[in-house]
């Protein structure tokens, strides 16, 4: 298993629910300590760290997935960045480096590890918000998410006949640091979570663990005749609207 953005958040959750299962598993991200500490409880994680929008990245994680197990089941393309800004303020660099992480890595990441996934190997895109309403402030991270969910479409159709499965799996919101990451203060993050809480039918905010079951379970052999399609994990925002 190979899992980009595995120090925090989704992708740790996913690597110890994949390692827990028994599988070996390489997870991904920038910074060294952290990618320690979702690993330190399981002996089957092991770590590399890398920029994955870095162009050379894709050639370095490949070829440490291969050092450690010689062959790539199962890529969850889990990595993303958001920076939120209104049009008329979104910077130009900022906007690149969303579209650079959340959108060309996945892209290139996947086509330097496809002649290494095996026949029944599984692509997993972690995306987010449909395409089908308005998102203020996130123009550009929106825009990649619905973006990477065309690519779920288009790779299920052309790796079909490979014997290689593509599944979008979409989160709702999260209790993940992405919005400290992108430098919200606690009091900011948790107004916002108590607004949207008010919109999310099950009342809730998601937690890591509820979409790396999602994860987890669109790998496994028993689904093998799913293919591109996008699992909404949501808790009901998107039927709400």
């Amino acid at each position: 298993m190979l899992i980009t953005g595995g120090g925090t958040g989704i992708g740790r959750a996913t690597a110890r629910l994949f390692a827990a299962a028994g599988a070996e598993v390489l997870i991904v991200g920038r910074t060294a300590e952290r990618l320690a500490e979702t690993a330190a409880p399981h002996p089957r994680i092991r770590t590399y760290v890398a920029d994955v929008a870095e162009p050379d990245a894709p050639a370095g994680i490949v070829a440490a997935a291969l050092e450690a197990f010689g062959r790539i089941d199962v890529l969850v393309n889990n990595a993303a960045i958001t920076r939120p800004a209104p049009l008329g303020a979104i910077d130009r660099q900022v906007a690149t480096e969303q579209i650079a992480t959340n959108l060309l890595a996945p892209v290139f990441l996947t086509q330097h590890a496809l002649p290494h996934l095996e026949d029944g190997g599984t692509v997993v895109n972690v995306t987010s918000n449909p395409p089908h309403y308005g998102w203020p402030d996130n123009s550009v991270y929106g825009s990649t998410k619905v973006a990477l969910d065309f690519l779920t479409h288009t790779w299920a159709v052309e790796l079909a006949g490979h014997g290689i499965r593509v599944v979008s799996v979409a989160p709702g919101i999260t209790a993940t640091p992405v919005l400290a990451h992108a430098g919200f203060s606690d009091e900011q993050i948790a107004a916002a979570g108590t607004k949207l809480r008010a919109r999310i039918p099950l009342g809730r905010i998601a937690e890591p663990q509820d979409i790396a079951w999602w994860i987890v379970n669109a790998a496994r052999p028993e689904a093998r005749y799913l293919t591109g399609t996008i699992i909404r994990v949501d808790g009901g925002l998107g039927a709400a609207g």
